[in-house]
């Protein structure tokens, strides 16, 4: 039995999809945007076939299944993953992927891929902010989706009690459970993908469980996740709010902006993605000393994140490139041939192109450009000891 504490924020039981199904229904714009993306399924015919789906696993390989395939199809080159690092077997599926996080729905939606459909395994549980969840229907269909919901509104105290019901909501999932978890390292995509594990998740991942903090961390079983996209197709909505954040401090996108990423992230061209589980977290974990301060223990933890991370990108010509670009030099010219260099620089500019701002700096828009592409690689051959000349 599910602890009640959860039943708001939780991925909906077998028993309450029916009702969920119905309020799906009976909304105009839900009806509209499932004709828009499932045009295959008459209308008449998606009320039936939703309330034949029994489980959220079953709506998943009825729906979002055929949806998924359809943008990996349309919208990239391909989607590889290498897990071998992982002692993933049916026994041991319980881990909490804790991933850079490129893109607002892709990410776990990918992963779910992956690991359901590549692999045989079950899909995810996914971390998801209110703050996406613009409308009713957008909150009850996460919930379908196996999403369980991120409070990242309102005073301390409320934040306080909405991070413990959810630490300890996650620790029920992969201790109870056995059921795998999403979650990205930090609030927030990076948007110049620099991809820094924000110290206050690990914090949240030990309010529940228990034991010490390291106790609690390996109890997670916490897998760092590389996510590889070749092209960003949100890259120039990303350079664009910098710019905007620059010349306003005060710039705070709007839902309609929200809407628009996602929009971007699901449909626009991916080229090669991919997937890359780096070793469970619990060995180093259980093996850093005890005696460390809890800010230590915490940012020691945290760099390690980054590091496997870091050390597990799957990257691309276009990565080298913009390090290139951006020095003025060609030290990295080795690792792409001048056609490869051509096809990013053109790939760039067409990017550049579709920003339409008052007072557009497109030297300042170009550089957020080429350092969202340059960061992965320059953050990998640090930690790989290369440098950033290579």
């Amino acid at each position: 039995m599910i602890p009640e504490e959860f039943k708001d924020m939780r991925p909906f039981e077998p028993e309450e999809l029916p009702a969920a199904y119905d309020s799906l229904l009976a909304d105009p714009t839900f009806r509209a945007v499932a004709g828009m993306v499932m045009p295959q399924i008459p209308a008449e015919a998606l009320g039936p076939m939703m309330h034949g789906c029994k489980t959220c696993l079953e709506f998943q390989y009825t729906f979002i299944r055929p949806l998924l395939e359809g943008v990996i199809k349309k919208c990239t080159t391909g989607l590889t993953s290498d897990f071998s690092q992982l002692e993933l077997s049916r026994e041991k599926e319980n881990y909490t992927y804790i991933s850079n996080h490129r893109d607002i729905v892709l990410d776990s939606g990918l992963l779910d891929m992956v690991l359901f459909v590549d692999k045989g395994f079950n899909t995810v549980e996914i971390a998801i902010g209110d703050n996406l969840l613009i409308y009713p229907w957008i909150k009850t269909l996460v919930r379908i989706n196996r999403s369980f919901i991120v409070t990242r509104k309102g005073g301390i105290r409320e934040m306080l009690q909405s991070s413990i019901r959810l630490s300890s909501y996650m620790h029920y999932v992969i201790g109870e459970k056995k059921a795998p978890i999403w979650i990205a390292q930090r609030e927030g995509r990076s948007k110049d993908s620099t991809d820094h594990t924000q110290e206050s998740i690990l914090k949240m991942f030990a309010m529940g469980g228990e034991g010490t903090p390291a106790e609690r961390l390996i109890s997670l079983n916490m897998a760092p996740l590389a996510i590889s996209y070749e092209y960003d197709p949100c890259d120039w909505l990303k350079a664009m709010e910098f710019q905007l954040k620059r010349d306003n401090p005060e710039h705070k996108k709007s839902q309609a902006d929200d809407l628009m990423n996602m929009k971007t992230g699901i449909f626009g061209y991916k080229g090669r993605v991919h997937y890359q589980a780096a070793e469970c977290m619990n060995d180093f974990i259980a093996a850093l000393p005890t005696d460390m301060s809890k800010n230590d223990f915490f940012a020691t933890v945290a760099t390690e994140i980054d590091r496997r991370i870091y050390s597990n990108y799957h990257l691309y010509p276009g990565n080298y490139v913009a390090i290139d670009l951006l020095q003025g030099g060609d030290a990295h010219a080795n690792r792409y041939t001048a056609e490869e260099r051509a096809t990013f620089e053109h790939y760039l500019a067409g990017q550049l192109q579709k920003i339409d701002i008052p007072g557009k700096d497109e030297t300042f828009l170009r550089t957020k450009l080429l350092e969202m592409y340059a960061n992965p690689a320059l953050n990998q051959l640090k930690v790989m000891g290369e440098g950033i000349n290579g």
